[in-house]
C-alpha cells in the first residue's frame, strides 16, 4: 500500500511540476501515471549506476553533479515515453528541482495524516 501511495504522490507531483513549468507538457492521466512509473524504475536501476560512474566529479561539485544527473533522468524519461515532452536540459533542471521539491511536501503532508 505504501508504494502504491508513493506512486500516486509522484504521480500528482508530475502533474503539478509539468503545469508549473512553461516547456514541459505531459498529454493526459495515464501518461502522468506512466511517467510516475517509468520515473521511480529509471531512478531505481539507472541512477544508482551512473552515480557510481560519475562519483569523482560529483566529488569535486560538492555534489552538485548529481543534479545534472537528475535532470538526465527526466530527459531519459521524456525520450521513452511518446505523451511527456521535455524542452531541453534547463527545463528538465528545473522541473526535476520542482518535482522533488513537491514531493517532499506532498510525502510530509501525507505522513502527518498517518500519524
Amino acid at each position: 500500500m505504501k508504494l502504491f501511495i508513493t506512486w500516486l504522490i509522484s504521480a500528482v507531483a508530475i502533474f503539478i511540476s509539468a503545469w508549473l513549468i512553461p516547456g514541459v507538457s505531459v498529454s493526459g492521466f495515464w501518461t502522468v501515471l506512466l511517467v510516475a512509473l517509468v520515473l521511480g524504475v529509471v531512478n531505481a536501476v539507472v541512477r544508482p549506476i551512473l552515480l557510481i560512474l560519475t562519483l569523482p566529479i560529483n566529488i569535486l561539485t560538492l555534489g552538485l553533479f548529481t543534479l545534472v544527473i537528475n535532470a538526465l533522468m527526466v530527459l531519459l524519461v521524456s525520450a521513452i515515453i511518446p505523451g511527456f515532452i521535455i524542452s531541453g536540459f534547463w527545463i528538465a533542471l528545473i522541473f526535476s528541482l520542482i518535482l522533488s521539491a513537491i514531493v517532499w511536501i506532498l510525502e510530509g503532508l501525507s505522513q502527518e495524516q498517518d500519524k
